[in-house]
Order: C-alpha cells, then sequence, then structure tokens
C-alpha cells in the first residue's frame, strides 16, 4: 500500500516539474487574435500581457469610437482566451488527459 502511495507521489512530483517547465516556455510564446476582420491585431505572451496592438487606419472613425473600443476588447480577450487554451492543451499532454484537482500541481 505504501509503495503504491509513493510511486503516485513520484509521478505527481514529476508532473509538477514538467508543469513548471510547460509554463516558462509558454510565458515566451506570444499568441496573436484579430476582429473586425483584421482590422485590430493584437499579441499577447504566455503571462497574459498586451506586447503589441495595430489598429487599421480604416477601423478609426471619428465619430464612431465605440465600434473602434469593442473591436479592441475583442482582440484582447481572443488573445486571452487562446493562451488559455494553451496552456489547457499543454496540460492534457502532462496529465494524459487526467482532470486533477487545481492545487494538486
Amino acid at each position: 500500500m505504501y509503495g503504491n502511495m509513493n510511486n503516485m507521489m513520484k509521478q505527481i512530483q514529476k508532473m509538477q516539474k514538467q508543469m513548471a517547465k510547460m509554463q516558462e516556455e509558454l510565458q515566451q510564446r506570444t499568441l496573436e487574435a484579430t476582429s473586425g476582420g483584421g482590422m485590430v491585431r493584437v499579441e499577447v505572451n504566455g503571462k497574459k500581457e498586451l506586447v503589441n496592438l495595430e489598429i487599421d487606419p480604416a477601423a478609426v472613425d471619428p465619430d464612431d469610437l465605440e465600434m473602434l473600443q469593442d473591436m479592441i476588447i475583442a482582440a484582447v480577450n481572443e488573445g486571452l482566451r487562446k493562451v488559455d487554451e494553451a496552456l489547457m492543451a499543454e496540460m492534457k499532454k502532462i496529465t494524459g488527459g487526467i482532470n486533477l484537482p487545481p492545487g494538486l500541481l
């Protein structure tokens, strides 16, 4: 019984190390998202920081700033969602698809 528990703890420790390495690697990556048919383009990093924002001049209508603001928000949110998706995909690789309690790893 104790040997089995010991083995499980070793597996968890191995997964923790793999998760730490994966999170470090993900923080170095940038992901791109667009909105408004590509009129607004953002890049976010794995730390969920906005690192680049490009706005097509055609998207700037002084009489409709609300639309531009909505496009920026949509692009940033899409970029952040992509970071979450990348994190979940990498976690599944490490855990073999097993859902572990959030605080375990």
